[in-house]
């Protein structure tokens, strides 16, 4: 399942946006601090979208593959329409992967933020 590898993707983007900052320049501007913790809730929010998301994708893959099985064994016409059912729910986790994305693309951390 191609679902698996979206948290690790996520993982990548998180980990090259981590960057230290010193206590000296928060102290003389608060609003670099502000903009490091909005930094550090917005990327826990993204790890935290893309791993529920892909666990319900991964409930809802289970559950329509097993009526996948069960419809195709009585009648192997509905195969190709279950099969379409099972990518919509695929797609679950890809949306939130964007969301995910969606949720960094503002995060700066560091000195300069």
């Amino acid at each position: 399942e191609a679902v698996a590898i979206y948290g690790l993707i996520i993982a990548i983007v998180l980990s090259g946006q981590i960057e230290a900052y010193s206590a000296d320049v928060v102290e003389n501007s608060p609003d670099i601090l502000s903009k490091n913790y909005f930094s550090g809730y917005a990327m826990f929010g993204a790890g935290v979208t893309t791993g529920v998301t892909n666990l319900v994708c991964g409930l809802c893959v289970g559950q329509v593959g097993s009526g996948a099985a069960l419809s195709d064994a009585a009648n192997p016409v509905l195969f190709v329409k279950i099969l379409i059912v099972e990518i919509f729910g695929s797609a679950i986790g890809l949306f939130g992967l964007i969301i995910a994305v969606l949720l960094t693309s503002k995060a700066k951390m560091g000195d300069k933020a």
